[in-house]
């Protein structure tokens, strides 16, 4: 089984960074407006007209007033029919992920166990430094606090059972 193409293209760095509002953390803006304004003209989309030219829009709450966050900034969302239209191109790219993954490991299976093998074997030396990074880190952090609670405990003798204690 060879590649598919558009996986391949999937595994390529693209070095262009589009600032604008993310939806499912890929620009509006540059790549989903021009993508579904392309399936719209080929037919294999019919998102309205006004969702690809507004795609930003006011929320409202129940009684229809306009929705503000917390810091009093108006809450905008991404027009509906374009965030289900996303949703699904999300939900079809998982599917086609597990798909191609699938295959490859019904087709090629001594070959996806061996890169398996070699991945767990590959990946033992660095869990196993985390691990060990972390257990210090949090014997610091124990050792830490203990000492906090001492020196507050310490605080809150009177003098008159510090001396006692301390001699």
């Amino acid at each position: 089984m060879n590649t598919p193409d558009y996986i391949k293209s999937l595994l390529v760095p693209n070095t262009k960074k589009p600032q604008g509002r993310k939806v499912w953390s890929i620009d509006l803006q540059t790549v989903w407006l021009p993508f579904f304004t392309a399936t719209n003209t080929m037919g294999d989309t019919a998102i309205p007209s006004d969702a690809l030219g507004c795609p930003m829009r006011l929320a409202y709450d129940k009684s229809g007033a306009v929705r503000f966050s917390a810091s009093g900034k108006p809450v905008v969302r991404v027009a509906k029919e374009l965030s289900a239209s996303v949703t699904m191109v999300r939900q079809n790219f998982e599917a086609n992920l597990l798909s191609y993954a699938g295959a490859t490991m019904t087709n090629h299976s001594e070959e996806y166990t061996r890169q398996l093998e070699i991945a767990e074997k590959a990946g033992q030396p660095i869990a196993q430094a985390d691990s060990k990074a972390l257990t210090e880190a949090m014997l610091v952090i124990a050792e830490a606090e203990a000492e906090a609670k001492q020196s507050e405990a310490n605080q809150t003798i009177p003098e008159t059972e510090k001396e006692l204690v301390t001699v």
